[in-house]
């Protein structure tokens, strides 16, 4: 039993399934790249000189290529309150969502990493839309017992579907030692 994958012909039906296309609530602003590269302090001209960003390949101003997260951080229907409450908060989603996949219990999962290709940056009046699909199941053995890894590609589009970027979410998720002593 000890070794028994936690991987079931259930959970393993579930790669390839998509959450529903959502698009963001509002559209891409220059206010909205000022602050988001004032937080990263990022002070690239082109995300805030708008001469500057005419002189440029992109024609005008633009967001660096993870900005389009920032658009998914606020709730649709409380554009004012980031979503960071509730009690399905866990520490990094947006209104996005993932295919969720349901572990045993006392499985526990972790942010094992992003891997982002872009394709193209925001711009202002940009709607963007995503779409997260989960593409791979997969374990491996640690020191510490079986690890399980989730793989969810989320694509970014803009309003004329053209793709922004790609984000490859890993979630690795482990049997957890019970309170108060080893398994």
């Amino acid at each position: 039993m000890a070794n028994e994958s936690p991987i079931t012909p259930e959970i393993r039906s579930l790669i390839g399934k998509s959450t529903e296309p959502i698009t963001t609530f509002d559209e891409v602003c220059k206010s909205e790249i000022r602050r988001f590269v004032q937080a990263v302090m990022d002070d690239n001209p082109l995300y805030w000189d708008e001469e500057y960003a005419k002189k440029t390949k992109f024609g005008g101003i633009v967001g660096p290529g993870t900005f389009h997260y920032r658009m998914f951080r606020r709730h649709p229907e409380w554009p004012d309150r980031l979503v960071t409450e509730g009690p399905d908060w866990d520490g990094e989603e947006t209104f996005l969502g993932r295919v969720k996949v349901t572990w045993p219990e006392g499985w526990a999962g972790f942010h094992g990493g992003n891997e982002v290709e872009v394709y193209q940056l925001a711009q202002p009046g940009d709607k963007i839309t995503a779409s997260t699909k989960l593409t791979d199941i997969y374990e491996k053995a640690s020191k510490s017992g079986v690890l399980v890894f989730e793989v969810h590609e989320t694509s970014f589009t803009n309003q004329k579907g053209e793709l922004l970027s790609i984000d490859r979410f890993t979630r690795v998720t482990r049997k957890m030692a019970p309170k108060g002593g080893k398994e």
